[in-house]
């Protein structure tokens, strides 16, 4: 599904991707790892001795994840998980370059740096960063050293530097719009790329590698199939992932929406019991000659009036507390019932 893409119509071998289609496979990785790590986080409160690990460890598994996902598809396709998913590829960044499917080693090894480890190390930073914003606020100013005052300063600084960070991909993606960049982000002009569409070329290209790679296997010697079946392994793995994060990733969104803080209360009203009716005979008038403002244990006037946030229905307070103490349920519904819902009504004659 990920290798036919899309636009594998275009005549154009260099044509370049519009912002719509940039924008859109960088917002698919960016949905990932929240989505994963709320499962992740559910997994580990519904069973902490099974699956804590998972979420303790969560940056350090995802970096796996993400560098196995990430390195097949640079090493198959010359594009990352979602750059491949919408039909893209990186090609090489310079002009008059042939637009062919492959990136140089260099490239190759920075795409893997810049796509993986920039984002771990960020997510690693804003983590420590927002502990030490938590300690500072409920902490005691001491005397400090120089090192502390300049690491309180590269505290105070980070939110500027993310914000230039920030400004630099918006005016990347401007230019990039108006045709001046080839580029839209920062990171892949670092990297020394640029992004493109595929094309049926590209797609004969990649079958192809399959083809001769497993032509190789069978020739080889014992250690060079030995390596072939760990590749396949990895590869195998790698493509069984993708198409789960493919199939699952608006699920994962799904979840994360449902989950959300936002949507709370609309979960509370879809899945909240409704209310019981009113009993009856509460709408009769009594004719066994008692009054309404008898206790029905004793069947006299109540005194220090109390009622039952369970039923609704008011005792004597000495009557109900002795009652729901020994019996733990209301007396005429037969509701659960605990001495926390007895409530103490003031009349305005008391």
């Amino acid at each position: 599904m990920a290798e036919a893409g899309a636009h594998l119509t275009s005549t154009a071998v260099n044509e370049q991707p519009s912002i719509f289609e940039v924008l859109a496979q960088e917002s698919l990785m960016e949905a990932v790892r929240p989505a994963l790590k709320y499962t992740v986080k559910v997994l580990a409160e519904s069973n902490p001795s099974r699956f804590g690990f998972l979420w303790r460890s969560f940056d350090e598994l995802y970096l796996l994840l993400d560098l196995l996902l990430q390195n097949h598809f640079l090493s198959n396709s010359s594009a990352s998980f979602s750059e491949n998913f919408y039909g893209l590829k990186r090609v090489s960044g310079g002009r008059g370059l042939p637009f062919h499917l492959g990136l140089t080693r260099k490239a190759h090894w920075r795409s893997i740096l810049l796509l993986c480890l920039v984002p771990y190390l960020r997510s690693k930073l804003e983590a420590t960063l927002e502990r030490q914003w938590d300690e500072e606020d409920f902490s005691i100013r001491l005397a400090q050293t120089r090192s502390q005052r300049l690491y309180r300063a590269a505290l105070a600084a980070y939110p500027y530097v993310s914000s230039a960070w920030q400004a630099w991909i918006f005016i990347q993606q401007l230019l990039f719009i108006f045709g001046i960049s080839r580029t839209h982000n920062p990171l892949l002009w670092l990297a020394g790329v640029k992004l493109a569409r595929l094309n049926v070329q590209d797609i004969r290209e990649m079958e192809k590698r399959v083809s001769s790679n497993s032509i190789k296997s069978t020739d080889g010697s014992l250690m060079q199939r030995a390596f072939w079946l760990i590749s396949q392994s990895v590869r195998g793995a790698a493509v069984s992932l993708s198409t789960s994060l493919s199939l699952g990733v608006f699920f994962l969104q799904f979840l994360e929406w449902w989950y959300s803080s936002e949507n709370q209360s609309t979960v509370k009203a879809l899945t909240s019991l409704p209310a019981p009716p009113p009993p009856l005979h509460l709408q009769q008038d009594p004719d066994d000659g008692t009054s309404r403002t008898n206790c029905p244990l004793c069947l006299r006037q109540r005194s220090n009036a109390t009622v039952l946030s369970t039923s609704g229905f008011i005792f004597c307070y000495r009557c109900i507390y002795t009652y729901v103490k020994a019996n733990h349920r209301c007396p005429i519904t037969r509701y659960p019932t605990e001495l926390q819902h007895l409530i103490k009504i003031y009349s305005p004659e008391s």
